[in-house]
């Protein structure tokens, strides 16, 4: 797939997109909002953001079913290309746990990820009975690697080891499993689930590789300090999307209950609207 690149006339080849999502790894700190449609996604790229992700928890809700591999591959990787083909920026794909129970699957699913324009991807090391084995988790990444080396795909493992399953203090557990993942091809490691400070920047300090954490969940962390502590990545996994969805309850209820429209206070114009998806 080539797309136009947002920095000049020259077209950007999938290859080019991955190496600007890893650069980003090495600065001082990124945000990456998660869209779950092409027109959010536009949005985000149009505010400014140097890349964006996708949330399985957004476009699931946006499909109208509960998040948790609810929706099935194709269809997933269906929105993900949506997604991936309405802008010129990287986009990295929440692919959830891989999307199958053998290593082979987490392969192929990559494989597709690619397929559709996505230039990274999330790998979880947990489904809904729990965390997967260690050696079994490493063998999904280093398919995930084996599918798409290095330089054409930022593959970000996520560990939920902070997610309960685990007897006492997760944090050994967290960084044997980060420099296990490391050691299989990760380009990035994500915790989702810790939120105190002084574990954030520990945990920073200790994985020997480039940090993401989610804000906006249970995290309430600013950006800024998340930098300070440490983290290179910061995601908003479902944030956004329940922002969204919450203004439109809020919207709901008032036109139900009053029949007012105050709900459109900052409301986007419908010709901005327009000049934002315009071409």
């Amino acid at each position: 797939m080539v797309t136009g690149d947002p920095h000049g006339d020259a077209p950007s080849l999938p290859t080019d997109k991955a190496a600007r999502l890893l650069a980003l790894h090495a600065g001082p700190g990124f945000v990456l909002p998660n869209a779950w449609d092409a027109g959010s996604a536009r949005i985000l790229e149009q505010v400014g953001f140097p890349a964006v992700a996708t949330t399985s928890a957004g476009i699931s809700w946006a499909l109208g079913v509960p998040d948790g591999e609810s929706v099935d591959r194709d269809t997933m990787l269906e929105h993900v290309g949506r997604i991936a083909s309405a802008v010129d920026v990287p986009v990295t794909a929440d692919l959830e746990a891989g999307y199958g129970e053998t290593p082979e699957d987490v392969g192929r699913t990559v494989t597709l990820a690619l397929e559709v324009g996505a230039v990274g991807g999330n790998l979880e090391d947990a489904r809904s009975g729990g965390l997967y084995g260690v050696d079994e988790a490493v063998d999904r990444v280093l398919a995930a690697r084996a599918a798409a080396p290095r330089g054409t795909f930022v593959l970000n493992a996520r560990t939920d080891t902070y997610f309960g399953g685990l007897t006492g203090d997760p944090f050994d557990a967290t960084v044997e499993r980060a420099a296990k993942y490391l050691e299989a091809g990760a380009d990035c490691i994500f915790v989702p689930g810790v939120v105190e400070a002084e574990t954030i920047r520990r945990l920073a300090e200790a994985i020997g590789g480039p940090f993401n954490v989610v804000a906006g969940l249970a995290n309430t962390i600013d950006v800024p300090t998340l930098f300070s502590l440490g983290v290179r990545r910061v995601s908003l996994g479902g944030s956004l999307a329940r922002a969204t969805l919450g203004l439109l309850e809020r919207a709901g209820r008032e036109l139900l209950d009053t029949g007012t429209l105050g709900f459109l206070d900052g409301a986007i114009g419908y010709g901005d609207l327009q000049r934002h998806f315009g071409k």
